[in-house]
């Protein structure tokens, strides 16, 4: 067993692992931030991400061992510190981008990253950076129109597929 230490959403937080206890599974099962949802265990689905360092990463692909001393972000440090929901998340609310909601966590923090890094994606641009995220829900247009909103760019010059 292995002790880690890292800050999660501002706070400290630290627990025993195994060397092969990934960082998906420290978050959901000794942290208990089952925000951080796991559906492959294979970094196909994007369910899992969540910000290392200011860097999205996919949880279930990353050791908690390799966490060790980091800054961690997931879905449940999104909120606006009233408790309200931040622009991404009420974007998602407001453009109809969620459905099952299994995918929302990572989408959304998916989506934080990419504005961080690009401010004013273009649509082409939004579709290319959530390759790496599955919905087999919503068809991903409410998605793109959510994440151009949540840049405060129009929707609705989003085309239809």
């Amino acid at each position: 067993m292995t002790q880690v230490n890292m800050t999660v959403n501002g706070k400290a937080a630290s627990g025993d692992v195994e060397g092969r206890t990934l960082l998906s599974s420290f978050l959901r099962d000794q942290l208990k931030l089952t925000g951080t949802h796991v559906g492959c265990d294979t970094s196909q689905c994007g369910a899992c991400v969540v910000h290392v360092d200011g860097v999205a990463v996919k949880s279930c692909t990353m050791l908690a061992a390799e966490a060790d001393g980091a800054d961690v972000a997931t879905i449940e440090g999104q909120a606006n510190p009233d408790g309200s929901l931040n622009v991404i998340q009420q974007a998602f609310q407001d453009h109809h981008g969620l459905q099952c909601g299994f995918c929302t966590p990572g989408m959304v923090m998916s989506t934080a990253a990419l504005l961080k890094g690009n401010p004013k994606p273009s649509e082409a641009e939004v579709r290319a950076y959530l390759e790496g995220n599955i919905c087999r829900c919503t068809g991903y247009h409410n998605i793109v129109k959510a994440i151009m909103a949540a840049s405060g760019q129009d929707v609705g010059a989003i085309a239809a597929e």
